[in-house]
């Protein structure tokens, strides 16, 4: 790895690297803040990914996880949402491209030489990090609107690897949003039956989720349409399924919201991680 930066914070460090990934073909960037604790010793790891037009660098900053992570002796590691650079293919929409990698492996061109986003996360970044303090059995996986999505979905297509899962307002049924669909379309192919392991509400109510799961989203969210949060509460209840889909009356869909029960979710992490 490369070191671009590393500041103390909160009594460990929020470090950025760099590194070279098999799976995007090219460099990545990514955040890792490491608590106190980490100092004596290997600590449990949340991930958080981020949503559509974000980096590394948006939650590390503005979402507030770095003092609640200290508290609980929690590393923290922010990937980056998609491959970047000259070369990568890219699209002048916002939700299509760079900063918009979906947590796929695309399949079709000009999106399959770069943009296999679930292999980074299952496979490369985690090798990338196996020098550092971080306790590889304890695991758990939070994200924001599309990183939401992708924290679902690798924590239902990955059994055993999280002890946890959370979201901040996710995508839950991309299959059936036009936040889903077009990407799906570009990156998978027409084929809807190669969708289904991508979408969290199909997921859950095929296998569901061997923890606990927490999801949260503002009764304000702008975005509420596309975002389905009712076909992901109705699968859980249909499974049954250990967690909760909360309704937060007046929040939007901003870091505000993300940085306010941020501590939420932390604490809900670190207690699944004791087990």
């Amino acid at each position: 790895m490369k070191t671009l930066s590393e500041n103390a914070c909160f009594g460990g460090m929020q470090g950025v690297y760099s590194h070279t990934s098999e799976a995007c073909a090219g460099d990545m960037t990514f955040g890792l803040f490491l608590p106190p604790q980490a100092k004596a010793g290997p600590v449990p790891v949340l991930w958080y990914l981020s949503g559509l037009t974000c980096t590394h660098e948006n939650a590390m900053v503005k979402a507030g996880a770095q003092a609640h992570a200290a508290a609980h002796g929690i590393a923290l590691v922010f990937p980056d949402t998609s491959p970047r650079g000259e070369g990568v293919a890219d699209d002048e929409a916002f939700d299509m491209g760079q900063g918009a990698g979906f947590y796929v492996n695309a399949t079709q061109k000009p999106w399959a030489d770069h943009f296999r986003m679930w292999d980074y996360l299952a496979d490369d970044l985690p090798a990338a990090l196996a020098d550092q303090p971080l306790d590889w059995d304890r695991q758990a996986i939070t994200g924001h609107s599309m990183g939401g999505h992708g924290a679902l979905t690798l924590a239902m297509g990955l059994p055993g690897r999280f002890a946890s899962v959370s979201a901040f307002s996710p995508i839950c049924n991309p299959t059936g949003s036009d936040w889903g669909r077009k990407q799906f379309t570009g990156y998978l192919g027409a084929d809807e039956a190669a969708w289904a392991d991508h979408d969290a509400s199909l997921l859950m109510a095929k296998a569901g989720f061997d923890g606990p799961v927490l999801v949260d989203t503002g009764t304000q969210d702008q975005f509420l349409d596309l975002l389905r949060p009712e076909t992901l509460a109705h699968a859980m209840v249909q499974r049954r399924q250990q967690g909760a889909v909360r309704m937060q009356p007046g929040y939007d869909h901003s870091y505000f919201f993300v940085s306010t029960f941020m501590g939420d979710h932390v604490a809900f992490h670190a207690e699944a991680l004791k087990r």
